[in-house]
């Protein structure tokens, strides 16, 4: 796999983590939400893994 591929792996798995910091700073957290930020934040993390 390129590195400009696992490059773009990283950004989006930066991404999602902003997403999932700033849903857990609302003052109700939509719950569902943050399940699905984290699950494809996991999967990211994955496929990262997989390509080292």
């Amino acid at each position: 796999m390129s590195m400009s591929h696992l490059s773009a792996l990283k950004s989006r798995h930066a991404d999602l983590d902003a997403k999932i910091a700033n849903e857990e700073r609302r003052p109700a957290p939509d719950t569902s939400r943050l399940a699905q930020l984290k699950k494809q934040k996991l999967k990211l993390k994955e496929e990262m893994l997989s390509t080292v």
